[in-house]
């Protein structure tokens, strides 16, 4: 297009062809531009439509991978908690085993028997029942059941006063 115009501007032939091809020459470029801009219009939609289709992908991807990182997360919580919670329990164990220790010492020092004693003393005390049916022949009596400690009787609530009243 362009040499055309070279052309017929060389030959000086200037006037109604001059005019009649710049005319012909934006006719042409107009034509152009109104494909290109259908042509985008056409490929512009199938664009839109790959691009979401790829969006969509990299959402997906991005909210496995992070699912994936809050359950690795979650799994490593779970397992400190675990562990904290067991340590914490062993810590509890020891620390009860001293304070029954230490009880029993206070209580052996104040001569409180403790209950291996009582137990040794009541096997003692069967052997001796025993013994003693043997020697006078009678039969054993029936062993009265063990009995429990007495619970204390619950108090009485004390009895509501009224109020003193203050005088003007």
């Amino acid at each position: 297009m362009v040499k055309k115009l070279q052309k017929m501007s060389a030959d000086k032939k200037t006037g109604p062809q001059l005019s009649g091809a710049v005319k012909e020459s934006a006719q042409q470029i107009w034509l152009a531009g109104l494909g290109a801009f259908s042509k985008a219009q056409e490929e512009g939609g199938k664009v839109f439509e790959t691009l979401v289709k790829e969006g969509l992908s990299i959402q997906r991807k991005t909210q496995a991978v992070a699912e994936e990182k809050i359950s690795t997360a979650t799994n490593k919580m779970a397992n400190m908690a675990t562990d904290i919670q067991s340590k914490a329990g062993h810590q509890w164990d020891k620390l009860e085993n001293i304070f029954e220790e230490r009880v029993a010492k206070a209580l052996n020092k104040l001569g409180v028997p403790s209950a291996k004693d009582v137990d040794a003393l009541i096997a003692r005390i069967d052997e001796l029942n025993r013994n003693v049916q043997k020697m006078s022949g009678k039969a054993p009596a029936a062993k009265p059941a063990a009995k429990t400690a007495a619970k204390p009787a619950a108090k009485k609530a004390a009895a509501k006063r009224p109020a003193a009243r203050k005088s003007a």
